[in-house]
Parts: C-alpha cells; structure tokens; sequence
C-alpha cells in the first residue's frame, strides 16, 4: 500500500469513485487508486464481508467440489475467461495441481498463489454473492470462485470459516524483472528447429523454449514459416465466428503465472462491445481486448497423434494472452474442420 495513503483515505477515495461510476469494477478502482486489487479488497467494505484465508490453497481448492456448481475465473491484462460447472477432484502435487473435468478444466501453479479471501458481497439488487478470491505477490488476481444459484451457500460459509485467519499485513512485493532476453543470433536456431521438429506431445514446447533460452514469441519468429505463421490480428474474430457457424467444438486456454483455465466445446454468442470481443455463452464467457491483439500466429506442433494446430495470441510486450486449440483427447487425431479453420487464415494472408 502507498506510503502516502492511509486505510482511510482509500476508503474515501473509493467511495468518491464508486458515486462517480457506481458499475466501476475492483481491478480498475484499484488502478485508479494506485494500488494492487488484493489491498483493496483487504480494505474491506460495508457492503461485503471479508475474510483472510490461510495459505493452505491445495487443501482449499480441493474442498470446492462441495459448492455445488460455481463460476471460475481467470485472466490477465488482456482476456477474461469465465466458465460455470462443478470442480472435480484436485490431481498434482502442493506446488503443481490439476482438475480435469468436461467443464472445469485447471492447470494450478500454487508457488505464485501468496493471498486468498473469502468474500459475502451484500448486493444491491437484494442477495448475498459469495466468492473465493486469490493473488499472486503483487496483489494481481490469480483465480476467482463465484457462487451460482445452483450453489450451496452453506458449504461456501462453512469453508471461508473453516480457512479463515487473522487480519495479518498482506505485504505486497514489486514486480519482479523480467529476464532479458537474448539477442535472435544468440539462439541456436537450427537445434531449435530440429527439437521442434521432434517433439512428440504439445506439453514438450514449454521445455523446448526452455531449453534454448528462447522467449515463447522470439520462438514462433524463429520457427519458420513451416511450424509458425503470422496471420492478421483479427484471426481470433474470424476463427471464432467460423467455429460457430461451422459448428467446430475448440479449446480456448487463458492463463497467468499462477493459473491456466481451458474451456472444451462450441461457442454460440458472439458480441463485439467496444474494444472487447465477446462469447455470451451460457456455461463459457470470454471477453478479451481485440485492441490489445499486437500479433496472432497459426502454431503447427508435432505429435505422436500427428500434427496439433493453435492460434496464439501476444500482447506488445510478447506476452501471452490467449490460445485456442480443436477439441481433441490425447492419443485422438486433431479435428481437420479445425485445421481447415485456421489454416485457412494463412491462405488468406497470403492471397
């Protein structure tokens, strides 16, 4: 929290903003007031009850299964991925987790979870809403749980008591440095193509640009046309909407440091709203900021099952902000109506 700002100062300061924009959300009313979201939710509020969580995020997660069916939330600057279902059984370890289920569907990275609350929001239509909130080091929202109306608000009461702690100072740290990266001539670019080459599972792509001490972005330039191909950063619109009307079921995965999130099946409504691009469906919402797309690429992976294609997209600063995959298992061949989607996305930037 800023030196210079009390508890009660913010407070103020945050009620002058929500008078002024009553529909402001928790991210950007923490931008304004120059600190993180996980200091202003520890602010508390005297429409929401709040409470501190112990650090004990394997043991918590495991016991969501027992709310019933929930929404889970994940993002970062750029992409909002919401999806609604019941939590399956917690799979890995206390530093790694996983949940694998038709509709929640987790890649958990517990070393960067550092804060977690459980939240009674009184809202203004009449209601309670419940939510379990967690952040990274740098108070930046890691993953959400909100309570539906097919949850057990019981069990949601009794898990925040069964995990609440005392109010400790929350310690927000700065933001790490980010690792330079080495120069294009510094990389082994004909062992990176070989290895590439080589891969047998899409997993193996994380330690391939480990590896060679290639940045994810860096890597796709480097690739060759052949393994990545730039396309127009509207691809994502247009595989979208081709997906839809073509009836294709995808993967989209959106994710941070401390979390991944994947959603498996069709998408239906569509809705572009301002710089936001929309899917409205009922048990998946995206909405991600077109105007942040800075470069889109057609991705071609090796496998054992034959070739897996993804659109990825960056942010200008290279970081990731979505992929999206077909529908597929391991040990299935990738949809070809898939390929032909973003395939076609080449051809079209070729013509």
């Amino acid at each position: 929290m800023s030196a210079t700002s009390t508890g009660q100062d913010l407070i103020q300061r945050r009620a002058a903003l929500l008078a002024a924009e009553p529909h402001l959300r928790a991210r950007d009313i923490a931008a304004r007031l120059g600190i993180s979201e996980a200091e202003l939710l520890a602010l508390g509020s005297e429409t929401a009850t709040v409470t501190r969580l112990r650090p004990e995020w394997p043991q918590i997660i495991a016991a969501v299964p027992a709310l019933g069916r929930v929404m889970a939330l994940t993002r970062n600057d750029s992409v909002v991925h919401e999806r609604k279902g019941i939590y399956g059984a917690l799979e890995g370890g206390p530093h790694v987790g996983l949940i694998v289920g038709e509709d929640i569907d987790l890649r958990i990275f517990f070393t960067h979870w550092k804060s977690g609350f459980g939240v009674s929001e009184r809202l203004k239509e009449g209601g309670t809403r419940r939510s379990l909130q967690f952040f990274d080091a740098q108070g930046v929202a890691i993953h959400k749980i909100y309570e539906t109306d097919k949850s057990d608000a019981a069990a949601f009461d009794a898990l925040i008591a069964q995990f609440a702690t005392d109010h400790s100072p929350l310690g927000i740290a700065p933001a790490p440095e980010r690792n330079k990266p080495l120069a294009d001539s510094e990389i082994d670019v004909t062992g990176f193509r070989a290895a590439w080459d080589a891969m047998k599972d899409t997993h193996e792509f994380h330690g391939l640009i480990t590896k060679f001490r290639v940045e994810r972005l860096q890597g796709l330039r480097l690739a060759g046309e052949t393994r990545a191909a730039r396309v127009p950063a509207h691809s994502l619109r247009a595989t979208l909407e081709s997906a839809r009307d073509r009836n294709v079921p995808i993967m989209v995965f959106v994710g941070n440091p401390g979390m991944i999130q994947i959603h498996t099946g069709p998408v239906s409504n569509l809705k572009p709203m301002g710089p936001w691009f929309n899917v409205l469906d009922e048990a998946f919402n995206l909405h991600l900021r077109e105007d942040h797309i800075d470069s889109a690429w057609v991705v071609s992976k090796p496998t054992e099952d034959g070739i897996v294609t993804s659109l990825e997209l960056f942010s200008k600063d290279g970081t990731l902000i979505a992929t999206l995959f077909g529908k597929r298992k391991p040990g299935q061949p990738e949809d070809l109506a898939w390929r032909d989607i973003v395939t076609g996305m080449i051809e079209k930037e070729a013509a």
